[in-house]
C-alpha cells in the first residue's frame, strides 16, 4: 500500500467492498470496511480510489434516504429487489441520468472572475417547493469563465460552465450541477457570526425555559425510552429550519422504519397551501444492524450535507441520533487498532473527535456571491446506559454543548413527555436571545424569570414536604406550590406547529410562546 493517504477510500477483494485507510506503518495499511468481510482470503486485491471518503452535492439530496456512506437505499432497493444492501455494490449517490431544470444567473457573463461559493444559477424542480436549490462554484475552485450554459435541462454530468486559469488560459476546469466534497473536511466559510435568532421547536418547555438558537448546538441525553427519539422527530416535524438532516446513527432499524412511514404524510402550510415536509429533509440512516465502521462515517456524512445547504444561505437543522452508538463504533474501531483506552475503553481523544463534530455547528457569512447567511443546528441525542449523566460520552458533550435537555426516566415512567428535568437542563443562549425577544415579546421575558423563579421554589419545598408533611407550609408556600403544579402542566402541553416554515423567514415569535407559564389557574 506504498503511496496511500490516510483516509484514502478504497475497494477490497473481488467483491469490491468499501474500505478506508485508518492507520499506516510504513507500506502496511490498516483499513476498516464498510461492509461484511466475511470471504476475504490472503492475496486478495485492494484497489485505490486516490480519494478519501467524500460525499456527492447536488440537486437530488432532499428527499431522499442514504446510508451512512451515501448509498442511496431506495435506488439500491429498487435495483437488486432485496431489503439488505448486497456487498460491494456500487451506484451513484444521486441520479445521473434524471434532467434538471437549470436557469444561470444573468449577471455572470464570459470574462468574469468567479470564486469558490459564487451562486451560478439555480435548479428548479417543480416537485420541490419549499427548497430552490442553488448551484455555486465548488468552494475549492476559482478562474475565469470561459464558457456557461443557457436555460436549459441538463444531467449530474453536463458541463454547465469552463474556468480557465487567468495566468494561463490552456488550463480549463469544468463546473456541474454537483460537486464532491471528503466528509471528514468541514466547508470553508467567509466569517462565522454570532446567534442571534431562536430555534423555535414547537415544544413550550424548550422555547421557553431552555431555548436554542438557529447555529447553536443541543444535547438530549436521557435513558432507554426517555424520549429522545421523539423529540429529534418533534424537532424535524416543527422546527423553524428550513432544511432538515435526519442521522440514525446506530439505532433501532424501527425507530428508521417509523420515520419513514411518518414524514412522507406530513405537510407544512405555505401560504394556503400544504406542502410535503419530506421536500425539505433527508434521511441518512445507519441502523444498528449494519457495519459499525460506517455508522461512524454516518455522523460526518450528516454534517458535509448540512453545511452544503448552508452555503445556500438556508438555516438548516441536523438530528443525530445518537451520538453514543456513534462513540460505541470509535471505540470498536480505536480497539482494533491496539490504542490505549481511555475512560470506559473509549479512546483518548473522545472529547477532541465529539468537538471537531459539534465546532461545525454556527452561523456564518458564506463564501461568494451574492451575499447571504446560513447556520447549521446540531441536536445530538445521547443514550447513557441507564441513564447515568457520567457516562464519558455525555460528560464530555455537556462541556461541549451550549444547551442541554436532560431527560428524567421518573418522569418518563409517570407518562410526563417530553420527560425534560427542568431541574438539570440548561441553556447558555438566555442572553443572546434577550435582544431578539424584548423586540417581539417583551413580556415573555418577565413570564419566563417568573416561571423559574417557581420552579426553584417549589424544588426546595417539595423536600421540605417529603420531611415534616405540607400541612408545615405557610399559606404562601402552599399556593407557590399550586402554582408551580398548574404551571409544569402548562407549560409541558406540545405548542402547535409553526405557522410557517420555509421559505417565509420567520419576524416574530407566534403568540403560543407567549402563554403565562406562572398562572395558578387549572390547566
Amino acid at each position: 500500500m506504498s503511496g496511500s493517504g490516510m483516509y484514502e477510500l478504497v475497494r477490497v477483494g473481488s467483491f469490491g467492498i468499501v474500505g478506508e485507510v485508518i492507520k499506516l506503518t510504513g507500506d502496511t495499511a490498516s483499513i476498516q470496511c464498510y461492509e461484511e468481510t466475511a470471504g476475504l482470503t490472503v492475496g486478495d486485491p485492494v484497489k485505490r480510489t486516490g480519494a478519501p471518503l467524500q460525499v456527492e452535492l447536488g440537486p437530488g439530496i432532499l428527499n431522499n434516504i442514504f446510508d451512512g456512506i451515501q448509498r442511496p437505499l431506495e435506488t439500491i432497493a429498487n435495483m437488486t429487489g432485496t431489503v439488505f444492501v448486497p456487498r460491494g455494490v456500487s451506484v451513484n449517490s444521486l441520479d445521473h441520468e434524471k434532467k434538471w431544470a437549470f436557469r444561470p444567473n444573468t449577471q455572470i457573463t464570459p470574462g468574469d472572475l468567479v470564486s469558490g461559493g459564487v451562486i451560478i444559477g439555480e435548479v428548479l424542480d417543480p416537485a420541490n417547493k419549499l427548497i430552490r436549490l442553488k448551484i455555486m462554484v465548488p468552494p475549492d475552485m476559482s478562474g475565469r469563465v470561459q464558457s456557461i450554459v443557457k436555460n436549459g435541462d441538463y444531467t449530474l454530468d453536463d458541463v454547465i460552465m469552463v474556468l480557465e486559469n487567468p495566468s494561463n488560459p490552456q488550463q480549463t476546469a469544468t463546473v456541474g450541477l454537483s460537486h464532491y466534497w471528503p466528509v471528514r473536511k468541514p466547508r470553508p466559510y467567509t466569517d462565522k457570526l454570532p446567534n442571534s435568532k431562536p430555534l423555535l421547536t414547537g415544544q413550550r418547555v424548550l422555547d421557553s425555559l431552555f431555548p436554542s438558537t438557529l447555529g447553536g448546538t443541543c444535547a438530549i441525553p436521557g435513558a432507554f425510552g426517555c424520549g429522545k427519539t421523539c423529540i429529534s422527530q418533534a424537532l424535524s416535524k416543527h422546527s423553524n429550519a428550513q432544511a432538515i438532516i435526519y442521522v440514525g446513527c446506530g439505532e433501532r432499524g424501527n425507530e428508521m422504519a417509523e420515520v419513514l412511514a411518518e414524514f412522507p404524510e406530513l405537510t407544512t402550510k405555505v401560504g394556503n397551501e400544504e406542502i410535503p415536509i419530506m421536500q425539505r429533509t433527508t434521511l441518512v440512516a445507519n441502523t444498528s444492524n449494519m457495519p459499525v465502521a460506517a455508522r461512524e462515517a454516518s455522523i460526518y456524512t450528516g454534517i458535509t450535507l448540512a453545511e452544503y445547504f448552508r452555503d445556500m444561505g438556508y438555516d438548516v437543522a441536523l438530528m443525530a441520533d445518537s451520538t453514543s452508538r456513534w462513540a460505541e463504533a470509535l471505540r470498536e474501531i480505536s480497539g482494533r487498532l491496539g490504542e490505549m483506552p481511555g475512560d470506559a475503553g473509549y479512546p483518548a481523544y473522545l472529547g477532541t473527535r465529539l468537538a471537531f463534530f459539534y465546532e461545525r455547528a454556527g452561523v456564518v457569512k458564506c463564501l461568494g456571491t451574492p451575499e447571504r447567511e446560513g447556520s447549521v443546528t446540531i441536536v445530538g441525542a445521547v443514550s447513557p446506559p441507564g441513564g447515568d449523566f457520567s457516562d464519558p460520552v455525555t460528560a464530555s458533550t455537556l462541556a461541549i454543548v451550549q444547551v442541554f435537555w436532560g431527560l428524567d426516566k421518573k418522569l418518563a415512567q409517570k407518562k410526563h413527555f417530553p420527560a425534560v428535568n427542568w431541574n438539570i437542563s440548561f441553556s447558555k443562549y438566555d442572553r443572546v436571545l434577550k435582544d431578539y425577544y424584548k423586540e417581539s415579546q417583551p413580556q415573555f421575558l418577565v413570564d419566563i424569570a417568573m416561571a423559574k423563579k417557581i420552579l426553584q421554589d417549589e424544588k426546595s419545598l417539595q423536600e421540605i414536604v417529603q420531611l415534616v408533611g405540607k400541612d408545615s407550609l405557610s399559606e404562601d408556600q402552599k399556593i407557590t406550590l399550586e402554582v408551580a403544579l398548574s404551571s409544569v402542566k402548562t407549560s409541558f402541553r406540545k405548542t402547535p406547529s409553526p405557522p410557517s416554515i420555509s421559505p417565509a423567514p420567520w419576524s416574530s415569535v407566534p403568540a403560543c410562546f407567549t402563554t403565562q407559564l406562572c398562572s395558578s389557574t387549572s390547566p
